[in-house]
């Protein structure tokens, strides 16, 4: 489908009448039935790290294997990977757009967009071909949130447009996590923040589906899920039993920022967890 669905019309999602009520009017394309799905928002900032596109990416996957829909904003970074992780896992997801839904915005993301509107859904509060302004985007960032049970801030800093989407899920009474991130970056200074501030880290990612009264789909192996490098971090782990990442550092030909975005993954896979400065295999 693509056109306007008023307040008034069935389609028009009864969670943002409740969450959002100012809103009229939204515009579509694809498949609106999306709306009324299950949806988890995820959302951060456009420059973020590796290590914040690894966990949007997996937490797009887990969402969708578990068919849950994956909502954003379509921007660089986080949320581009957010989306991303669905459709590669062949779920759904919904991009809830700052400009119309036939102004490509940013342009790298042009196909993307394109491949949302057949395979999930785009939505404006905007006539199509409306170029935004600033001002857009908080309002944007509102609808986001209204449309999801929980909202994820995967990374943020201190002035990210994700910190506007983290209070407006706040205002609206939806779940609201962060994902812990080093405390010497400034990318993620907002949500180690958030996390200060008393909202609930994220520290594994069955938690979003439990949360929501989902029980997780069972994975058939481990293995399938880890890169060739992650597989090479575990293999050392569990080789040794236990290790610091200092240990691990010195014997792997890798920066000392990469080892410890790959730990902080693998801990939110569940493959492993710290204790005591050290870091132990969980699961094999």
């Amino acid at each position: 489908m693509k056109g306007k669905i008023t307040k008034n019309e069935p389609l028009f999602p009864d969670q943002v009448k409740s969450a959002a009520g100012d809103i009229k009017e939204i515009f579509v394309d694809g498949d609106p039935s999306l709306m009324h799905s299950r949806c988890i928002a995820v959302v951060g900032s456009r420059t973020c790290t590796q290590y914040g596109r690894t966990v949007a990416r997996l937490i797009g996957k887990k969402a969708a294997e578990n068919h849950v829909t994956v909502v954003s904003g379509l921007a660089k970074g986080v949320d581009t990977a957010g989306h991303m992780g669905a459709l590669e896992a062949g779920g759904k997801t919904i991009a809830v757009l700052g400009g119309g839904t036939e102004y490509y915005y940013p342009a790298e993301n042009r196909r993307l967009q394109q491949q949302i509107a057949e395979e999930g859904l785009l939505i404006s509060l905007h006539p199509p071909a409306y170029v935004p302004r600033p001002y857009d985007f908080p309002r944007r960032n509102g609808l986001i949130s209204a449309l999801a049970e929980s909202v994820v801030i995967v990374e943020a800093g201190k002035q990210s447009g994700a910190l506007i989407t983290a209070v407006c899920a706040a205002e609206q009474g939806r779940r609201l996590y962060a994902v812990p991130g080093n405390i010497t970056s400034h990318y993620s200074f907002g949500t180690n923040e958030l996390i200060r501030e008393g909202v609930s880290p994220l520290i594994f990612l069955d938690d979003l589906l439990i949360d929501m009264g989902i029980v997780p789909k069972a994975e058939k192996n481990d293995d399938d899920k880890l890169g060739e490098t992650e597989k090479r971090v575990v293999e050392m782990i569990r080789k040794h039993g236990e290790m610091t990442i200092d240990e691990i550092y010195h014997k792997m030909d890798m920066k000392l920022s990469e080892i410890n975005g790959i730990i902080t993954v693998l801990e939110m896979k569940g493959i492993i967890f710290s204790s005591l400065g050290k870091v132990f295999v969980a699961k094999f």
